[in-house]
């Protein structure tokens, strides 16, 4: 299993959770505004805003607050953001992928650079690491929704391109343009999924020891600490026994 799927597990395992539910929570909201937005007020005539819905109340994020996002792109409330891809790489060669929204672009860049270079990276061009990664849909279940075989085959019916079960539950992938639709045609079958959202995927990985994780780490945490950051992706690779020391 590659980097995309085990940095939550880090992220739980060390307690940041807590300290980032605030943060994470602004970065909803900005995205379901931005959905908003950009389209249709209500998520079930508007596929962005309602997948923006779907991850907001995986993450636990209060009904109030999701509301109020709606609202303000409606009342023509916020800055109005432009989305941006960063790409780099970090300690050890890890390529790192950032997706930004912002109001400056400017001070984004400027920052998202220094960033990179105080914690051992280098910011390149755009395309510079993309072609390590594919861009798809991933939709996540917990173990407890069926076995392997139950959500294989309805994965299948409803037109995923691939699953990864395990103990901890399954990760369905499809392509970019089908997510909404693979996303309700698995609700239908399955019930409502934790999340589904568009994600970088690794085609290659880097492997790492505890040195080179824990700086990547260092990286990735200053990056999610900017405001203006939205999401931060890598291709790393790291055994269970160098996950287990962090």
């Amino acid at each position: 299993m590659a980097g995309h799927s085990k940095w939550a597990n880090i992220q739980h395992r060390k307690g940041r959770q807590d300290k980032l539910r605030a943060k994470l929570f602004s970065k909803l909201s900005k995205e379901i505004t931005i959905a908003a937005k950009m389209g249709d007020p209500d998520p079930e005539k508007n596929p962005r805003l309602r997948l923006a819905v779907k991850e907001a109340r995986g993450q636990s994020m209060p009904k109030d607050n999701i509301e109020r996002a709606i609202k303000k792109a409606i009342g023509g409330e916020g800055e109005d953001y432009e989305e941006i891809r960063y790409e780099g790489y970090g300690p050890n060669g890890v390529a790192v992928i950032v997706e930004a929204m912002t109001d400056n672009r400017n001070r984004t860049a400027s920052t998202v650079r220094s960033t990179f270079t105080k914690n051992g990276g280098s910011l390149g061009e755009t395309g510079s690491v993309g072609f390590m990664f594919d861009r798809v849909g991933e939709i996540v279940y917990g173990a407890d929704v069926g076995d392997n075989d139950t959500v294989m085959e309805a994965a299948i019916e409803a037109g995923a391109e691939d699953v990864e079960s395990s103990d901890e539950g399954h990760i369905i992938y499809c392509a970019d343009t089908d997510l909404n639709d693979v996303s309700n045609a698995l609700e239908a079958a399955l019930g409502e999924s934790e999340t589904a959202k568009l994600i970088w995927k690794p085609s290659t990985t880097t492997e790492l020891d505890l040195d080179g994780m824990q700086s990547l780490m260092r990286l990735v945490d200053a990056l999610e600490d900017d405001d203006d950051v939205q999401r931060v992706t890598t291709n790393f690779e790291a055994s269970d026994e160098v996950m287990a020391q962090l």
